[in-house]
C-alpha cells in the first residue's frame, strides 16, 4: 500500500537524451540511441560490409557452380553411358544442385546490383506495357508548392552566380529521386542526406566558413527540396509506418482515462493562462500533421513545447525543469492524439538537417518528444502508482478513475482525480450558470434605466412648461438697418483722404 500512496513519478536523466557514442549530441530511438552523425556512420560502415559479404557470396557460389559444371563435364567424358542404359541416380540431383545454386547467383546479382551506386542514378527502365513514367517534377504543382518554389527563386537571386548553382543542383537532385521510388525509406534517406551534407560542404567553401550564411541557405534548400518530395517519401508503401500510427492511436484512446495526477503533471487548468497554454500546445503537436518541411514540423514540436513551460512557469510561479517537462508533454500528446504521430516523426528523423536534431532546443524538444512516444508505448502500471487489477480494469473500460469504487490504488484521488473532460464540463456548467444570473441581472437593470429615462424625460417636459408660462415669449421688431451713405457724424473727426501727387520725371 505504501508503494501505492508513494509518487515516484516520471524522470529522464538528460544524459540519456544524449548520443551513446558519446559526442555530445542529441541522440534518437529511431537510430537506436545514438544522433544522426553516429548513425549515419554505422549504417555506412555496416552497409559496406554487407556489400563485401554479398560479393563474396557471390563469388563462391560462383566458384562453386564452375567446379561443379567441370566436375560434370570429366566425370562423363571418363565413363561415357551406353545409348540403352538409363541415366544415373545423381543426374537429377546434380540439376537440382546447379538449379538451386544459379537462384542463388541471380538474387545475389540482384542485390549486388541493388546496393551499386549506379542503380541509384540510373533512371530505371520500365518494362511493363501501358505504364508511363510519371515524374514528380512533371505533375501538376499545387499552390504551396509553386509558392515555396517562387520564393525559393526570389530567395537565390540575391546569390548570384552561386544561387543559379544551387537552383541547379536542386532541380537536378529533385528529377533524380523521381526516378529512386523503389528505394527503401532509409536508402532514401540515405539520399537525401548526402545532397545535404554535399551542398552545405560546398556552401561553407564559398562563404568561408560563415556557418550561419550556410544554415539560412540550408533552410531554404531544404524548404524547396522537401516540399516537392513530400508526396513521395512521406509514409512510403515500403514502411511500416502506417500500422504504427494505428497502433499508436489506439493506444492514446485506450489511455484516455489518464489523469494529470497520476502523471504527476504540475499544471493547474483552472487558471485561465494555464488553460490557454495547454489549448495552444495541443494545438501546435495537432497541426505539425498538416506542414510538409521537417523544419516547420519540429517549429511545431517547439511551440507546443514553450507552452508547456509558460504553463508549469505560471503555475509555480518558477520556471519549469526538465523533470516537470517530460510529463506534461506526455499528458499534452495523450489529450491531442496527433494524428499519424509515427510517420511525422520518423519523417523528421529520416529528412531534417542532421544539424537541427543534433543540437539546439529544436534537437532537444524533439528529442523528449520520442521518448514521450516510447513511455507512452510502454506505459503499465507501474509507471502510473496503481495496482495491475486496476490498469487492467481500466484499459478494458470496466471501471474508470472517476467511478464510485476508483481511487483505492493511487493517492490524490476522489474529485480531484476525476477525468479531465467531466471536469471541464462541470467548469462550463458553473460558467453558463453564473452568465445566467448576470445576465439577469444586467436586464434589471435595463428595464429600471428605462423607467428613470421616461420619468426625466416628463420631468423636463414640465420644467419647460412652467417656464414657458411663467416667462412668455415677447417677439419685438427689429430697427431699421442705417443706410450705407448716410451721414455719419464720427466720420468729421477722420482724418482727411489722402489726395495722389504726381512726380516729375
Amino acid at each position: 500500500m505504501s508503494q501505492r500512496v508513494e509518487r515516484r513519478g516520471i524522470h529522464v536523466d538528460q544524459s540519456e537524451l544524449l548520443c551513446k557514442k558519446g559526442c555530445g549530441y542529441y541522440g534518437n530511438a529511431a537510430w537506436q540511441g545514438l544522433c544522426s552523425k553516429c548513425w549515419r556512420e554505422e549504417y555506412q560502415r555496416a552497409r559496406q560490409k554487407q556489400i563485401q559479404e554479398d560479393w563474396a557470396l557471390a563469388e563462391k557460389l560462383q566458384r562453386e557452380e564452375e567446379e561443379a559444371a567441370y566436375a560434370s563435364n570429366q566425370g562423363s567424358q571418363s565413363h561415357p553411358a551406353p545409348p540403352t542404359q538409363a541415366p544415373p541416380t545423381l543426374g537429377p540431383f546434380s540439376k537440382f544442385e546447379e538449379k538451386k545454386s544459379n537462384e542463388k547467383t541471380r538474387k545475389v546479382t540482384t542485390v549486388k546490383k541493388f546496393f551499386s551506386p549506379s542503380s541509384r542514378t540510373a533512371p530505371k527502365r520500365e518494362t511493363h506495357e501501358g505504364k508511363a513514367p510519371s515524374p514528380s517534377i512533371s505533375r501538376q504543382s499545387s499552390i504551396e508548392t509553386d509558392r515555396v518554389s517562387r520564393d525559393f527563386v526570389d530567395f537565390l537571386k540575391n546569390l548570384q552566380k552561386p544561387g543559379r548553382e544551387i537552383h541547379k543542383q536542386s532541380r537536378a537532385f529533385i528529377e533524380g529521386m523521381a526516378n529512386k521510388k523503389d528505394l527503401s525509406a532509409d536508402e532514401l534517406s540515405e539520399c537525401v542526406q548526402d545532397f545535404y551534407q554535399n551542398m552545405s560542404d560546398r556552401l561553407m567553401t564559398h562563404f568561408k566558413g560563415s556557418s550561419e550564411r550556410v544554415e539560412c541557405v540550408m533552410d531554404q534548400v531544404e524548404k524547396y527540396i522537401m516540399t516537392r518530395l513530400y508526396k513521395n517519401v512521406f509514409c512510403p508503401e515500403t514502411t511500416d509506418d502506417e500500422k504504427k500510427d494505428l497502433a499508436t492511436q489506439n493506444r492514446i484512446r485506450a489511455l484516455h482515462w489518464v489523469t494529470i495526477q497520476m502523471l504527476c503533471v504540475p499544471l493547474d487548468e483552472e487558471i485561465p493562462e494555464v488553460s490557454d497554454s495547454v489549448v495552444k500546445a495541443i494545438t501546435d503537436v495537432i497541426e505539425m500533421d498538416s506542414r510538409r518541411v521537417p523544419r516547420d514540423k519540429l517549429a511545431c514540436i517547439t511551440s507546443c513545447s514553450k507552452h508547456i513551460f509558460n504553463a508549469i512557469r505560471v503555475t509555480r510561479n518558477e520556471p519549469a525543469s526538465a523533470d516537470d517537462f517530460l510529463p506534461t508533454l506526455i499528458y499534452i500528446v495523450l489529450k491531442a492524439n496527433p494524428p499519424r504521430l509515427q510517420s511525422n516523426i520518423q519523417y523528421i528523423t529520416r529528412f531534417c538537417n542532421p544539424s537541427r536534431l543534433m543540437t539546439g532546443e529544436d534537437g532537444y524538444y524533439f528529442t523528449n518528444l520520442c521518448c514521450a512516444v516510447a513511455f507512452i508505448e510502454k506505459l503499465d502500471a507501474q509507471s502510473l502508482n496503481l495496482s495491475s487489477e486496476d490498469f487492467e480494469r481500466y484499459m478494458s473500460g470496466q471501471a474508470s478513475p472517476c467511478g464510485p469504487d476508483a481511487g483505492r490504488g493511487w493517492a490524490g484521488s476522489g474529485p480531484a482525480g476525476a477525468s479531465p473532460g467531466v471536469v471541464q464540463a462541470q467548469r462550463q456548467i458553473e460558467t453558463l450558470s453564473g452568465l445566467s444570473q448576470r445576465q439577469e441581472q444586467v436586464l434589471e437593470g435595463v428595464r429600471e434605466l428605462q423607467a428613470e429615462l421616461v420619468q426625466w424625460e416628463a420631468s423636463v417636459a414640465r420644467q419647460v412648461q412652467g417656464i414657458l408660462e411663467r416667462y412668455p415669449l415677447e417677439l419685438r421688431p427689429l430697427p431699421p438697418a442705417p443706410a450705407i451713405d448716410s451721414d455719419n457724424t464720427d466720420d468729421d473727426r477722420l482724418p482727411p483722404p489722402l489726395t495722389p501727387q504726381v512726380f516729375a520725371g
